[in-house]
């Protein structure tokens, strides 16, 4: 009935060695120090076990004398295993004393009040620092220089280990640890991941293409699987005090070939020619003095290193991780080959588990994973909200972006309309949210996004359609502030209200696309529509310059200046009926395209023709649309029963044009 204690069980080691402790022996128990806050974590691990009681939770924290645990409350012990750290070379120097060096000497404190457990202490191949030459299990102190808070302070913590008496110990060294090789399951971005996303954008380029490289140096990856295999193989094997292992490649493992690995895995083009070791050891050792120089203007502010700064940051890659990708340290695997022979347990090939780990980034931690599109349509799998949703337009897109596989949010004032929309496309097989709001009103916007974002997650398109059309000549306005009060409210606030408060989600996730529905009326300024094209022109000059500040981001805006279109909104006005119109299934298509190939704008070749003609002839413009203006009727109430002469207002409109006196 062995019993452990183990520090960092929720960590991404601790976690899968605790289940395989738990699995080796039926009858043993796992005493995990947790603190308060990350409590939640221990219970999220133990309910994925098959003995959730044989996980027993320890409060304590690693900066407290002893961890802060009365060892009269565990029993008796067989196996401490110290795997709490800090392995993060963006991490301030404060922060690694306190977890790796701090931390390590309260648990000795423990230990030393616990009797004699074993002690098993995880430490890291950073102990070699930078060590020129093989270095064996055996080696520790070679003098060796320690580049970094983390080198220096897992060399203290692995040195305060083997000074202690107290218990006899195990030293473990993996080397940079990658996800697992079956499944490619990783927890963060470190290490090699910080340049999946470069590969994965040379990947747009032809697989075959052959690319020059240098000798970029060597580095140790190991996924964890086997770290955590050898480790509960080797904790319960007979060894001297003092026994440490070397968990990784028996060989460096050249850079070129770790992109090559990769390379393959997301079919981008491999490095087909290394350079001469001669020409290699120029170009790095001059590349070396530039990054040097590089860092050290980005440290001190000088010389276009705020520019410097932007571009790894564009990158992904945190400055402090540049000097530490290669390594000059030859690992010697050997004692610990020895003691695993007859185990079955390997250490796989990079090349074999290169394929698991990308796939398994590209899915889970590619930053940039939500601009791809799936291979199975342009809107499969997005998550499209449509405002106006209930009906015409709104309701027309909302149908034809669920047929092309897109979970739709719909959101009207209608409810009961907007709910048999919802139904709809439901029984098509489509999926479907329906969520009521009035876009005029700043509260019911601002529970609109708390109730998406909670209920459905992260939106990746909105589509600003509800409006309000107004229709009435400017000298008949001038009582009628309202009017443009109206339009302006749902036409314009509802819509930046409800896109600010998508924006952040977006922003974090890189992805988002907005298409706001503006009207072809903004290319022939159409008289009688000052209250309605004013509201549409902000909406589209919103989205415009918005969308030049969050390109960057993954979040794009459309303005699809729309064509008449035969809905409910354009019925009470009879003079319609007689002009040229287009369905709402037609008006639904248009939207689609907008989303699926997200110009900048999107117009028709009648706007089109009419904004150049505006350009080219701004008098003649004008004079057309005055004569239109003039020939058709208001559609105000109060205006029914002026009369209208046409032809005298024509001829007076040309011949004020004619003989205009210029200024």
């Amino acid at each position: 009935m062995p019993t452990y204690f183990v520090t960092g069980a929720t960590g991404f080691i601790g976690r899968r060695l605790v289940a395989r402790l738990l699995e080796r022996d039926a009858t043993a128990t796992v005493y995990a120090l947790v603190r308060p806050s990350s409590k939640h974590r221990l219970t999220e691990l133990a309910a994925t076990l098959d003995r959730p009681g044989a996980l027993v939770p320890v409060p304590g924290d690693l900066t407290e004398s002893s961890l802060g645990v009365d060892p009269t409350t565990l029993g008796s012990v067989d196996h401490v295993v110290h795997l709490a750290a800090i392995y993060d070379f963006t991490a301030s120097e404060e922060a690694n004393t306190a977890a790796n060096v701090t931390g390590t000497r309260n648990l000795i404190e423990l230990v030393e009040r616990l009797g004699s457990p074993r002690l098993h202490h995880v430490s890291s191949i950073a102990v070699a620092g930078e060590y020129a030459g093989r270095f064996t299990e055996a080696d520790f102190d070679l003098g060796q220089s320690l580049p970094s808070p983390y080198h220096a302070t897992k060399f203290e913590a692995e040195k305060l280990v083997r000074g202690q008496r107290a218990a006899p110990v195990t030293v473990y060294r993996p080397s940079a640890v990658v996800g697992d090789s079956r499944t490619g399951e990783m927890d963060k971005v470190d290490g090699p991941y910080y340049f999946l996303p470069a590969i994965s954008r040379l990947a747009a380029m032809p697989s075959g293409l052959p690319l020059p490289g240098i000798d970029l140096g060597a580095t140790n990856l190991v996924p964890v699987d086997y770290v955590v295999e050898a480790m509960a193989y080797l904790m319960h094997r007979e060894a001297p005090s003092g026994t440490t292992y070397h968990l990784g490649a028996a060989e460096p493992q050249p850079l070129n070939e770790v992109y090559n690995a990769f390379a393959r895995a997301a079919g981008a083009p491999r490095i087909a020619a290394v350079a001469p070791e001669r020409v290699s050891t120029l170009l790095r050792t001059a590349a070396g003095a530039a990054g040097k120089r590089v860092l050290s203007a980005v440290e001190s502010g000088r010389n276009g290193a705020e520019a410097v700064a932007s571009v790894l940051a564009e990158l992904g890659v945190p400055r402090e991780v540049l000097p530490h990708l290669s390594t000059p340290v030859r690992f010697d695997t050997a004692a610990t080959r020895d003691a695993l022979a007859g185990s079955g347990i390997e250490l796989p090939r990079l090349a074999d588990y290169a394929g698991p780990l990308y796939r398994y980034w590209a899915e889970h931690l590619d930053p940039d994973r939500a601009r791809r599109r799936d291979p199975r349509g342009a809107l499969y799998g997005r998550t499209v909200l449509i405002t106006g949703a209930s009906s015409g337009i709104g309701r027309a897109a909302a149908q034809q972006a669920a047929d092309e596989g897109a979970a739709v949010v719909l959101v009207a004032r209608r409810g009961d309309e907007l709910d048999a929309v919802c139904e709809r496309i439901r029984e098509s097989g489509g999926t479907a949210h329906a969520f009521p709001c009035d876009l005029t009103d700043g509260e019911s916007v601002d529970t609109l996004v708390k109730n998406v974002l909670d209920e459905v997650g992260g939106v990746d398109m909105v589509v600003n359609n509800a409006g309000r059309s107004i229709r009435r000549s400017v000298h008949l306005s001038t009582q009628r502030f309202h009017d443009f009060e109206r339009t302006m409210a749902i036409n314009y606030f509802g819509h930046v209200r409800l896109v600010l408060g998508l924006l952040p989600s977006m922003q974090r996730r890189g992805f988002g696309h907005v298409v706001n529905v503006t009207s072809q009326g903004l290319e022939t300024d159409t008289p009688r529509f000052s209250a309605y094209l004013a509201s549409k022109a902000a909406l589209e000059e919103f989205g415009l310059a918005a969308g030049s500040e969050t390109f960057v981001d993954g979040v794009t805006f459309t303005s699809l200046r729309m064509p008449l279109v035969r809905t409910e909104m354009i019925a009470p006005t009879g003079v319609y009926r007689t002009l040229p119109t287009i369905s709402a299934s037609s008006a639904g298509k248009l939207v689609l395209k907008a989303l699926v190939r997200r110009p900048v704008i999107l117009s028709l070749p009648a706007g089109n023709a009419a904004e150049l003609a505006g350009r080219l002839s701004p008098r003649v413009s004008r004079l057309v649309a005055n004569t239109l203006y003039r020939i058709m009727p208001e559609s105000a109430p109060e205006a029914a029963d002026r009369g209208r002469r046409p032809l005298p207002a024509v001829a007076a409109t040309m011949t004020r044009l004619v003989w205009r006196r210029k200024p």
